[in-house]
Order: C-alpha cells, then sequence, then structure tokens
C-alpha cells in the first residue's frame, strides 16, 4: 500500500515539475486523439452496409461481406503484389540513394558546393505531384512528349509510354527517388555530421583512405539511424502514395495491371460512390497487414540487435 502511495506522490510530483512541457505538448496530444485515435470507431463500417439514414452503428450488420467482395473482385491480390513491390523498391532505392548522396556531401571540400549541391537535391521534395505529373507527361507523351522528340530526331520510333504498361515500374520508381531522395538526404547527412570527427582523424593517421573511413566509421555510424527509418517505412509497406500514382497515372485504365496499387483502387470506389463500408474494409486490410509487418521486421531486427528495435 505504501509503494502505491509513493508511486502515485511521485507521478504528481513529475506532473507539477514538468507542466509548462505537458501544455505544451497537449495540442499535439489533442491532434493525434482527434485524428488517429477518434476515427478507430469508424472501423465498424468494415462490417456494416452503411447508410446515412442509420449512420455508423444503426446501419445494418453484414458481417465479412465487404471484405468477401475485395477478395472476390479479382483485384485484391494485384494491387496487394503492386503495393508491397513498389514500397520495397522505393525503401532499397531511396535508401542506397539518400545514403550515398549524404555521405557525397559530407565529404565535399567547397563549402558553398556543398550548399548548392544540397538545395539541388532537396528543391524537388517541395514540388506538388500534380506539377510533377505535368513534367512527366510533357517528358512521355507520344505526340508532344521531350524524350520521344529526342528519340524522332535520332531516326528511332516513339514509345507510348501511356499505352505500354510495362514501363511505369521504372518511371514511378524514377519518379519517386527525384522528388523523395532530397528529404532522405538530410536526414541522413544530420547522423553523419553527429560522428565524431576524431575517429575520422585518427583512421587517417593510421593511413585509412577515404573509402576506408567511410565502410568502418561513417556507415556503421548511422546504421541505428538507417534501421529505424527502414522500420518506419515497413509500417507504411501496405499503404501505397495516392498522389504519386494518381498524379502520373490518373484513369489510364490501360496502365493498371502494373501501377494500381490499394489507395488508387480504393479511390476509384469511393469515386464510383458504390459501397462505404467496401472501402473502409479495404483500409482495415491494409492496416492489419501493416500492424504485422511492422511486427514481424521489428522482431528480426530485436533478435539481431535488442538496442536497434522500434519496442
Amino acid at each position: 500500500m505504501k509503494a502505491k502511495t509513493d508511486k502515485k506522490q511521485g507521478f504528481l510530483q513529475k506532473l507539477v515539475r514538468y507542466k509548462t512541457l505537458l501544455l505544451m505538448l497537449l495540442p499535439s496530444a489533442a491532434l493525434v486523439l482527434i485524428f488517429s485515435y477518434l476515427p478507430i470507431g469508424g472501423l465498424v463500417m468494415a462490417f456494416k452496409r452503411f447508410n446515412y439514414a442509420d449512420g455508423i452503428f444503426g446501419s445494418p450488420w453484414v458481417g465479412l461481406d465487404n471484405f468477401r467482395f475485395f477478395f472476390e473482385s479479382g483485384k485484391a491480390l494485384l494491387v496487394t503484389r503492386n503495393t508491397a513491390l513498389y514500397n520495397l523498391a522505393f525503401i532499397l532505392i531511396n535508401t542506397v540513394l539518400e545514403i550515398a548522396f549524404a555521405i557525397i556531401l559530407s565529404e565535399m571540400a567547397g563549402k558553398w558546393m556543398k550548399k548548392l549541391t544540397q538545395s539541388i537535391i532537396f528543391l524537388p521534395y517541395f514540388i506538388s505531384w500534380v506539377i510533377v505529373g505535368s513534367i512527366a507527361y510533357s517528358l512521355l507523351s507520344y505526340e508532344t512528349g521531350t524524350l520521344n522528340g529526342v528519340l524522332k530526331s535520332l531516326g528511332i520510333n516513339p514509345v507510348n509510354f501511356y499505352g505500354e504498361s510495362g514501363w511505369w515500374p521504372l518511371i514511378i520508381v524514377a519518379f519517386s527517388a527525384w522528388k523523395g531522395v532530397g528529404y532522405g538526404v538530410v536526414v541522413y547527412l544530420a547522423a553523419i555530421l553527429g560522428v565524431d570527427a576524431s575517429q575520422h582523424e585518427a583512421a587517417a593517421i593510421d593511413g585509412a583512405n577515404i573509402f576506408q573511413r567511410i565502410r568502418y566509421i561513417t556507415i556503421p555510424s548511422i546504421t541505428p539511424t538507417v534501421i529505424t527509418l527502414t522500420l518506419l517505412a515497413l509500417g507504411k509497406i501496405f499503404r501505397g502514395n495516392l498522389d504519386l500514382f494518381y498524379q502520373l497515372v490518373g484513369q489510364n485504365g490501360a496502365l493498371f495491371d502494373k501501377t494500381d496499387v490499394i489507395d488508387t483502387y480504393v479511390f476509384r470506389m469511393t469515386i464510383a460512390a458504390t459501397d462505404v463500408g467496401q472501402t473502409v474494409a479495404i483500409g482495415f486490410y491494409q492496416s492489419v497487414l501493416c500492424f504485422i509487418t511492422i511486427l514481424i521486421a521489428n522482431w528480426v531486427v530485436k533478435k539481431k540487435d535488442e538496442n536497434y528495435s522500434l519496442f
């Protein structure tokens, strides 16, 4: 009983001591509560045939019918596979490029050249996906695209990019890297700059060249950052970037086999307004897959080194 009393008093003392910090945290906590936790109650719609007259909790219960529709549609496996493979490609390629550019920037000697290069790499991150979609069309259009114009000038037949889906995995991965790598470079560059400079100096005195210092000092030092960011990315592996896929592909049905992901499929279902419960069911399916993936990935990391795991 005394232990419980002491524990309660200790908790109250911490509340009083950190009251200013807790008050500063309150708006963020309220936003998380409102936008992340309260909507969880809406998941009940995944098991109901929603209608506006009866509302969320009054609509008739249909059990797993909404999930059954998704899997019987013939699209479930396709969009799930596309979503997972695209995100795996994004994680792998973007991470490699981000680390490579961060290391290059950290080793560059010229201060102004370093800043200019970093700004050029980071700039695409601020460009809207709507603009990126327009840039892609200007480059890839069959009739007026810059790329096909170059091919014609070289005597090569133009490519109908918007009619042939085989090109689009490469196109989507390339645009994702072009737009997103700059942000990751900033994160990894900050991690590299946090490495103790004396380690590099000692290695240089011992005769280690720049590649050896990168291999044995820089990369091991940023490994915790790499693992943490990769785990966070794996937690969203079954969530496609709707802006990326929709703005690049749009409603071009000829490309859906190679470009359709869960989010674009749900978006088209929502626009068609067939059944809100079915779209919620697919979103719930996504969340379960993401939850399982992050648990497995964290378990694997924890088995190798507990210090690198998220929980």
